[in-house]
């Protein structure tokens, strides 16, 4: 099967560009056929594709959800040695268990902290509430509402 572009240009050279007569009824008819039946195609490549990227995010739930327990799992398992061990080694045929020393630092005042250790972050535009303010009548300068035609495949 041809190529979109393919087709359309094809379907440009059955009419005479002068004229607008139709040089070649029976190709064109064949062509604008051809057309749909890649249209469809594509279509249904969309419709696929949606599918999967949903069950694609469900997988990523479901894996999420695992993570999560896995990790719980792993801080109760920690927990309960270092509690148990009371900062005793224990060492078997298959795995060790040991402390290191670690510093942390712990922020009793964020208020207190100089600026020179403060990451700065970006601003982050709350586009819903400048939606409903513009829609409500509000003039904000460099804000518009602009109405797009977004394609939907059910």
């Amino acid at each position: 099967m041809m190529k979109l572009y393919d087709i359309n240009q094809e379907i440009l050279d059955c009419i005479d560009m002068e004229t607008g007569e139709i040089i070649a009824p029976e190709k064109l008819e064949s062509l604008q056929m051809d057309k749909h039946e890649k249209l469809r195609n594509i279509a249904f490549v969309a419709l696929n594709a949606t599918a999967d990227a949903k069950a694609y995010e469900e997988q990523e739930k479901k894996f999420a959800a695992r993570k999560k327990a896995a990790k719980a799992t792993v801080e109760w398992a920690k927990a309960t040695l270092a509690r148990e061990l009371g900062g005793e080694k224990m060492k078997e045929a298959e795995f060790t268990v040991s402390y290191r020393k670690s510093e942390v630092v712990e922020i009793a005042d964020l208020n207190a902290v100089p600026d020179e250790f403060l990451a700065p972050q970006p601003p982050k535009v709350d586009k819903v509430g400048l939606k409903k303010a513009v829609k409500s009548g509000a003039v904000i300068d460099g804000v518009t509402i602009v109405e797009k035609q977004n394609i939907q495949i059910k």
